[in-house]
């Protein structure tokens, strides 16, 4: 829809206005949420035996090197790999469909992957901490990795423009690829927002939303829909979540990433 970063644009393959892009933006599903819902009662009883006091109990946590630790690390990182197989598995099928409908192959249609990043995840990475270069867990939650332009843990295409940042909006509202900076590494270990966020919790979102006024709404934007369950019009309404747009706005106006385009949505499938 626009091009905020020609440069930038170019070098991910997405520099043209009315270019057709699809993003997928799926996780680890249930089984991410169970990991946490039973780590949360390891670590509280690992929090009261090591004397860890925190200020809400959604900030639980323990020693990284303790059985409790090590024991969310793992299944973290089983529910990780599972998200990366099912985004895999949805790219194929999405470069099938487009190769069916226009009888092409996908690579005749230049469908390559732009990037494939994990959101919400603990990561262990090399940071500048009072002057020194240290070995630290980095826990995003509501964030992502946004790495600057010479990280040498991002391909060797974005060494130049910095790490593309798969910014997802709602289903009515747009959504942005941004680029990792500099001072996003210096200030937030090279982590930007990964979303809009919730303005409203899903259960109110039934209580207070229409089905068919959120269908109309999306079809007076041209917007088409599918999706698995009624329900997810309501809890994944543009109404639901917060302005995508400031949200980004302000991550770009403070540093820590750049705008690289804004896409439009034209058509949303929810499973």
């Amino acid at each position: 829809d626009e091009v905020l970063d020609q440069g930038g644009a170019n070098r991910m393959g997405v520099g043209s206005r009315g270019q057709v892009v699809v993003m997928i933006h799926s996780g680890s599903r249930g089984l991410g949420h169970q990991v946490a819902t039973d780590s949360l009662v390891e670590m509280e009883r690992a929090m009261a035996r090591d004397g860890i006091v925190v200020n809400d109990r959604q900030l639980a946590c323990a020693k990284i090197h303790s059985t409790e630790g090590q024991n969310y690390l793992s299944a973290m990182s089983a529910a990780a790999n599972f998200a990366w197989v099912n985004r895999s598995a949805m790219t194929f099928l999405a470069r099938q469909t487009f190769a069916k409908m226009f009888n092409a192959q996908p690579d005749d249609l230049d469908m390559h992957v732009v990037y494939d990043v994990s959101h919400n995840i603990a990561k262990v990475e090399q940071h500048v901490v009072d002057d020194q270069l240290r070995t630290l867990l980095v826990h995003r939650k509501g964030a992502t990795r946004a790495f600057p332009p010479g990280h040498p843990l991002i391909p060797v295409d974005y060494q130049l423009t910095g790490q593309p940042v798969l910014i997802g909006g709602t289903m009515g509202t747009c959504s942005y690829v941004l680029s990792g900076t500099q001072k996003g590494m210096d200030e937030t270990f090279g982590s930007t927002c990964h979303g809009a966020g919730r303005a409203q919790s899903r259960a109110k979102s039934r209580r207070q939303l229409s089905y068919t006024d959120v269908l109309e709404n999306l079809d007076r934007k041209g917007i088409s829909i599918r999706v698995a369950s009624p329900k997810l019009v309501m809890e994944e309404a543009p109404e639901s979540y917060k302005d995508v747009t400031e949200v980004v706005n302000t991550c770009h106006d403070a540093g820590i990433s750049k705008k690289v385009v804004k896409l439009r949505p034209i058509a949303v499938v929810k499973g």
